[in-house]
């Protein structure tokens, strides 16, 4: 019911009256608007609600909200922020810098950034302003709205948002108009497109309310210009790693408080490293959104784009030799010599160059010095444990440091994604008849579809490109096209190659979705289904089987690795009640223990070649 006009100028002017002289700009220009005002009656009558009240509660949630910038604020937070990150050195490419000045003249520039510590939004917004680019305005979780530094971060650029706002659609109307104001008024943003820190050390799946707040201010304003400009962030190491890969475990979450923040601050005492920021390729959104919806009109245009923001900040993320050094390590599973270590990385780095794939600050991954620095690094942060008592010196995992080191190598498991999917699609090849190019590209569109809530595969058309390339490493007579191949090539292509990674990129993450697929299967078909119980005895079984060694390793006992699976099976349809739907769910079990199979297939031939 529309609101009458006595009713709208009676609004109007309570809103004026609490303009208040602290207000940040778009929170003034919103309480000022009268089509925003017209919006908020709208509002108020869809809920049954007096306009008044839910004007005064739409104006607490902007000035809640509401950031800006004093030169003071800004001044004394620069301050605070260089003691805060004071562990890491800050690595940005210029040319990279350089190119964001040009594109930051005619638009507003969205950051969205992978999250890999409470550093992130300290870290890339002083990487982007720090080379000539407007500050951005960084949107963070109410977690951190933390007295007294709250105050000092909303005069510095930070937007407080909470987390749950599903039961509250009046926050989320001010949300959607307090970020259309500010795409109007071409400010730039900056955001963690995963939501929150990762607990495993790889990129998390986006969420998509800012995107979609964002799309809703261009559709709405012809005149508003948006790049998305995807950033990745990664360390060399990271102080609070161990307390993240707990979380992982169902372990409860320390809340952020003044204690916590001055706990956190103090840690960052001893150096780790650097911090190396990238900026992946842009996307401009209106163009983009165009062109999805001219495809398709009925495309989700927002959580297409939200996917290739993901998969471009992937494409930007570097190889650290921290990670590569880790993945050596893992793959061992023993104590290592240097020249040891230096063999099990070389056919990596050969791979890596062949690839294209970017490492972190150029290192030489073959390079002996720089090998032992990250082996020495390691071991100073507990790691690692050397022992120099024999005659050579050794290094392995230190004890109950797998889950860190794992994180670690996490970093990047991007790179060998499409490697390890080719690998196993050969497995196929090598067992199952005798065309086995059809064979082979059945079982990686299989996987490409058994992985979608985990990794950020893209097109079919680029995908099948990717594994295309993939077999030319393997075998370079194919030339970058796929030709028709028998078992016997598939064996040879295996045995022969000097890298095999299947097991060690994708065995933890298949063998949590076993747990999570056998729980399934055992779930009573007339029992409603219940996610946190459920869950809870994927926990349960899958400490039981690490201790059997029915699994790898307790990497795969996380509640990170076990969601995917559950978004998957929800899916397929497996989480409804009902006689019908246990043989899918037994089916599905079926699949990943035969995929499971596979990958063991691949840990064999790896051991062997290095018997």
């Amino acid at each position: 019911m529309s609101p009458t006009l006595s009713e709208h100028l009676s609004i109007r002017a309570e809103a004026l009256a609490a303009r208040r002289r602290a207000d940040a700009p778009e929170v003034v220009m919103l309480l000022a608007d009268d089509d925003f005002a017209g919006r908020v009656a709208e509002l108020a009558g869809s809920l049954g609600r007096p306009a008044g009240e839910v004007r005064g509660e739409v104006a607490g949630y902007l000035r809640e909200m509401g950031a800006t910038r004093t030169r003071r604020a800004t001044s004394d937070w620069a301050r605070f922020s260089r003691w805060l990150t004071r562990a890491h050195e800050l690595i940005i490419d210029p040319e990279q810098a350089h190119r964001l000045r040009s594109l930051d003249r005619t638009q507003s520039l969205l950051f969205p950034f992978s999250h890999r510590s409470y550093l992130d939004g300290v870290t890339v917004p002083a990487a982007i302003s720090q080379n000539g680019v407007e500050p951005p305005f960084v949107l963070a979780g109410a977690n951190l709205d933390v007295f007294p530094f709250n105050r000092l971060l909303r005069r510095s650029g930070y937007v407080y948002i909470r987390r749950s706002t599903a039961d509250n659609p009046v926050y989320r109307f001010a949300l959607r108009w307090y970020v259309a104001q500010m795409i109007r008024n071409r400010r730039n943003l900056c955001w963690s497109i995963e939501g929150g820190r990762t607990r495993t050390g790889k990129l998390r799946p986006p969420t998509y309310g800012l995107l979609h707040y964002v799309t809703e201010a261009l559709d709405a304003d012809a005149a508003a210009k948006a790049l998305i400009v995807p950033v990745s962030i990664v360390y060399e190491q990271l102080h609070e790693v161990p307390l993240v890969t707990t979380e992982a475990r169902g372990i409860g979450k320390r809340p952020e408080d003044l204690r916590w923040l001055w706990s956190f601050g103090r840690s960052q005492r001893e150096r780790f490293g650097r911090a190396y920021v990238e900026f992946g390729e842009p996307i401009p959104l209106r163009d983009r959104l165009a062109e999805m919806r001219g495809d398709d009109p009925s495309v989700r245009a927002v959580e297409r784009i939200a996917l290739e923001t993901s998969h471009r900040i992937n494409r930007a993320t570097p190889v650290t030799t921290t990670a590569v050094v880790c993945l050596a390590l893992l793959a061992a599973d023993r104590a290592l010599t240097l020249d040891e270590v230096l063999a099990t990385v070389a056919p990596l780095a050969r791979y890596l160059a062949q690839r294209g794939r970017p490492v972190a600050g150029a290192a030489n991954l073959t390079d002996r010095a720089t090998i032992h620095r990250a082996l020495d690094d390691l071991s100073r942060s507990g790691v690692l444990a050397g022992f120099d008592g024999g005659t050579e010196t050794i290094w392995s995992i230190a004890p109950g440091q797998h889950l860190v080191a794992a994180f670690y190598r996490n970093t990047a498991v991007h790179v060998l994604v499409d490697r390890a999917i080719g690998e196993l699609g050969l497995v196929a090849a090598m067992e199952d008849g005798e065309n086995g190019l059809a064979t082979a590209n059945r079982e990686i569109l299989r996987l490409r579809d058994l992985l979608k809530f985990d990794f950020f595969v893209p097109s079919r058309r680029e995908f099948a490109r990717e594994m295309a390339a993939e077999l030319a490493v393997a075998d370079p007579r194919q030339a970058g096209e796929l030709h028709e191949f028998g078992p016997a090539d598939a064996r040879r292509w295996l045995t022969e190659s000097e890298l095999l990674v299947a097991h060690l990129v994708l065995r933890p993450f298949l063998e949590a979705y076993l747990v999570v697929a056998d729980r399934l299967a055992a779930w009573p078909d007339d029992e409603p289904f219940d996610p946190d119980g459920f869950l809870e005895e994927c926990l349960r079984l899958g400490r039981q089987w690490a201790m059997q060694k029915r699994i790898a390793s307790e990497e795969s006992v996380s509640l990170e690795l076990f969601k995917p699976a559950l978004r998957l099976a929800e899916h397929r349809g497996l989480l409804a009640d009902g006689a019908e739907v246990a043989k899918r769910r037994a089916d599905f079990r079926d699949e990943i223990q035969a995929t499971v199979r596979r990958v063991a297939v691949i840990a064999g031939l790896h051991r062997r070649d290095r018997s």
